[in-house]
């Protein structure tokens, strides 16, 4: 077992490029995903590709998970832990429920190993710079073991408390994400109707009180913002289908612990909304949800 080997399982837009940043930093990556091209591409970034999750784990101290959802990552585990070198550091970048990333450190630890719920925020562009947060949630010693690997794919990590809570920081954090770019949506498609350019809109909000990344990174209209979606067709940095699970993570938490969450709620809905109007929400950036807003309010005008 090396210090240098991580076992990588998930390449796809997010894990690929974390694991092509390993590599460039020294490690060894053996890495594992269930789509072709995502192989393919992992191999030219000098990723070891192998034939299964479970090779993926061989000779390796650390194993990254990022996966679509809980289910998917509780069903791997129960095939990764039992053939893992013992003390093994599993860390888990999915984002997923609160329940089962519990869950999912409770099966680390029953097989001997060590666990971290480490979801990320960032977006695809974050992942290929390297500049990602990373929240985490575990025990001291194991995110101290875990710093120098997380700090490769990473600008900001931080170390949210027990086991849980990373992704209980990550739920929050994409509440106030979404709401946000919806509220920026509504004001841009407002100061259209009030006679207002995009333009002079943004020169005063990103820099009075309205400001906020969803405005200055990723702002919903072409033209301020050069680098955002919305000046590339809305291809996404950060899907609408990926906004609409996370909102529905915070929603069922909002309920689940009987919190007042209206405009979480409202998020959560118009997202899902978003979402099956646009075909299914993969190949839209979540700040495309600003065109559904003007044809709604164009409907509504009439």
């Amino acid at each position: 077992m090396s210090e240098n080997t991580i076992g990588f399982v998930g390449l796809g837009h997010m894990g690929g490029p974390m694991a092509a940043n390993l590599v460039k930093a020294g490690y060894t990556v053996q890495g594992f995903d269930l789509v072709p091209a995502a192989l393919e591409q992992a191999t030219k970034d000098g990723v070891t590709v192998v034939e299964s999750a479970v090779a993926a784990v061989s000779n390796a101290d650390v194993v990254i998970t990022m996966l679509p959802n809980g289910r998917l990552v509780l069903d791997l585990y129960k095939d990764l832990l039992p053939v893992a070198a013992p003390g093994t550091l599993f860390i888990d970048s999915s984002t997923i429920d609160v329940a089962d990333a519990h869950a999912a450190h409770k099966l680390v630890d029953d097989a001997g190993h060590r666990g971290l719920d480490a979801p990320v925020s960032g977006g695809v562009g974050g992942a290929a710079a390297g500049t990602l947060t990373f929240m985490v949630g575990g025990s001291e010693e194991d995110f101290t073991s875990a710093a120098a690997v997380l700090d490769v794919m990473g600008r900001k990590v931080v170390h949210c408390g027990a086991a849980g809570n990373g992704q209980a920081a990550k739920i929050c954090n994409n509440m106030i994400l979404g709401v946000s770019m919806i509220a920026i949506s509504e004001a841009f498609v407002l100061g259209e109707k009030l006679g207002l350019s995009n333009q002079a809109l943004f020169d005063v909000a990103s820099t009075a009180s309205g400001q906020c990344w969803a405005l200055t990174t990723n702002c919903p209209v072409p033209g301020p913002v050069p680098t955002s979606p919305a000046n590339n067709d809305y291809t996404p940095g950060f899907a609408a289908a990926l906004m609409d699970k996370d909102l529905g993570l915070a929603a069922n938490a909002l309920r689940a612990n009987g919190v007042h969450g209206v405009l979480g709620l409202k998020a959560a809905e118009l997202y899902s909304e978003f979402k099956e109007t646009s075909g299914g929400g993969t190949d839209v950036d979540f700040s495309g949800i600003i065109n559904d807003i003007r044809e709604r309010s164009t409907e509504e005008s009439k």
